[in-house]
């Protein structure tokens, strides 16, 4: 036969609660608080101590009294609790009765859920910036960083094409090369759509392990799989019900996840892992890729039937390249971004402006805006010229080719000059030539006395 607990041992158990445990008498006079009631409110015992919950909801302690509504009652009560205007805490108050039928005590328990009401009041607001899991998935904001901006007749034509579809739930597929802006016009539809107020979620299909996709795009129940929160989790799909949500890198997904996302955009309803029961979800789904879809479905590796179903208007986004008239627009709105960022004053010259126009840009508009960021942060001087440019931007391109001599040391100068643009430092670039790191250097040096 078990042994009695008496009353230190009682104590020590629920001194190691990790839910918040709150003790109030008949009276609503309250004569017991645990550790974990004082790091969950910021409240020391000894102030609570002794303390008549009427005299705690007046003073401003909580919005409103469980113990109370527990004793008028005499029954057991949840509620959702806000402590000192700040915090949210669900509480649950248990009547302890005597032998008569009289109420000896009131014991609650305390949970803090502010995080999870904070998070479902941002996504039914949609006005914040929040990073989840290593950047997988985001909240959009509007940023003058990422303005839409264009002259060129082909983004005008995709600004009017936005405006058009942006209304409608239409499922929109943006294609192009990595760093053309295709977030920013998914930004757009959805800004100019009857969603722009409700849940935009963004997930990079390509960052998400392949064995956590499901997990993350439909949530799970409570004890679905080992390892799994015991109180379970909402899926993405679940998140962005009303809203939009983006599928970055959609041509990554796997095979058994694509056949899963095709039935739940067609029944409109989706179930968590270890659920029982369908829930209906309402989204707009915007995907994004910069490989060849068409390509990859012959090849097996992307659904048919998805492909058609999240192409229902296909955009694609031109390179930078291929939109000359974008290029000195863009660029001076990342520099002035970033002068007015950072608080520096600095120009960009004519002639470095014409070096930016000529330049075939293979990393995009991300490209751009990165260069724009390092002139102004990394030279001192005050005038940016042509020579402050990375050394990819200083007219290489331009001298004349008249024999193969000449042709080949072009050829070779576009090669290095992309593997100095995709890559982060010149070590990094040699290295993606297989040549040695030196090499590269005197290349450089020795073109740079050529010109």
């Amino acid at each position: 036969m078990v042994e009695m607990l008496n009353n230190e041992q009682m104590l020590a158990i629920l001194e190691f609660s990790t839910d918040g445990i709150y003790a109030v008498d008949r009276h609503g006079i309250t004569f017991f608080v645990n550790q974990a009631y004082e790091q969950i409110t910021g409240f020391s015992r000894e102030h609570l101590v002794g303390k008549h919950m009427k005299d705690l909801v007046r003073d401003g302690y909580i919005d409103q009294s469980v113990s109370l509504q527990v004793l008028r009652d005499k029954k057991k009560i949840s509620l959702l609790q806000t402590i000192a205007n700040t915090k949210e805490v669900i509480v649950t108050g248990n009547p302890v009765f005597t032998e008569d039928g009289t109420i000896e005590m009131i014991v609650t328990s305390v949970r803090d859920v502010t995080k999870l009401n904070s998070l479902q009041k941002d996504l039914s607001k949609a006005n914040t910036f929040s990073r989840m899991q290593n950047y997988r998935f985001t909240f959009t904001t509007e940023e003058e960083e990422n303005r839409f901006l264009f002259r060129d007749i082909q983004m005008e034509k995709i600004y009017g094409k936005v405006t058009q579809i942006a209304p409608f739930p239409t499922s929109v597929l943006l294609t192009g090369p990595s760093g053309v802006g295709k977030e920013v016009i998914a930004n757009l539809i959805h800004d100019f759509s009857d969603r722009k107020d409700k849940p935009f979620i963004k997930v990079n299909c390509g960052a998400i392990p392949e064995t956590l996709l499901e997990s993350e795009f439909f949530g799970y129940e409570s004890g679905a799989f080992t390892g799994a929160r015991r109180e379970g989790k909402l899926g993405l799909l679940e998140l962005a019900n009303n809203g939009t949500i983006m599928l970055d890198e959609i041509g990554e997904m796997p095979i058994q996840l694509q056949v899963k996302l095709l039935r739940a955009l067609q029944e409109k309803k989706i179930r968590r892992i270890g659920g029982t029961v369908d829930i209906s979800v309402n989204i707009r789904v915007i995907s994004a890729t910069n490989q060849d879809i068409v390509n990859l479905t012959r090849q097996g590796k992307f659904r048919e039937d998805l492909y058609y179903r999240i192409s229902v208007i296909e955009l694609r986004i031109p390179p930078l390249c291929e939109r000359k008239e974008d290029i000195e627009l863009l660029a001076n709105h990342y520099f002035n971004f970033y002068c007015q960022r950072y608080k520096i004053q600095k120009v960009l010259t004519s002639e470095a402006k014409s070096c930016l126009i000529q330049y075939q840009w293979p990393g995009n508009v991300r490209e751009l805006k990165n260069i724009m960021e390092n002139l102004v942060t990394s030279v001192l001087e005050p005038t940016i010229e042509p020579y402050h440019l990375p050394y990819q931007l200083q007219h290489i391109d331009n001298e004349p080719i008249s024999n193969l001599k000449s042709r080949l040391e072009h050829l070779e100068k576009r090669i290095v000059n992309e593997a100095i643009a995709n890559h982060s430092s010149l070590r990094q670039a040699a290295k993606s030539l297989g040549i040695d790191h030196t090499t590269l250097v005197k290349k450089l040096q020795r073109w740079k006395r050529d010109r």
